[in-house]
């Protein structure tokens, strides 16, 4: 399943606990930029991996994340 998971844009502690619990459980997270995403899952000791993802890499990543979600995996 593909979660669209909305993050907060200057107070972190606007993050929901759906959000949360969501970033948790899925199996990757996609990010268009990891910097900021990481601080957002280091503040709350979210340890799921985390993938780039953006304009300039979609057309490249898209077709093997395509088949994660076939297989079953969760991704945010």
């Amino acid at each position: 399943m593909l979660y669209l998971v909305p993050t907060p844009l200057g107070n972190l502690e606007d993050f929901t606990l759906r959000a949360m619990r969501i970033l948790r459980e899925v199996d990757l997270i996609l990010a268009e930029d990891t910097r900021t995403t990481r601080k957002l899952l280091d503040h709350y000791d979210i340890s799921t991996p985390l993938k780039s993802y953006h304009a300039h890499n979609e057309h490249r990543a898209t077709p093997a994340l395509v088949e994660q979600l076939l297989q079953g995996r969760n991704l945010a």
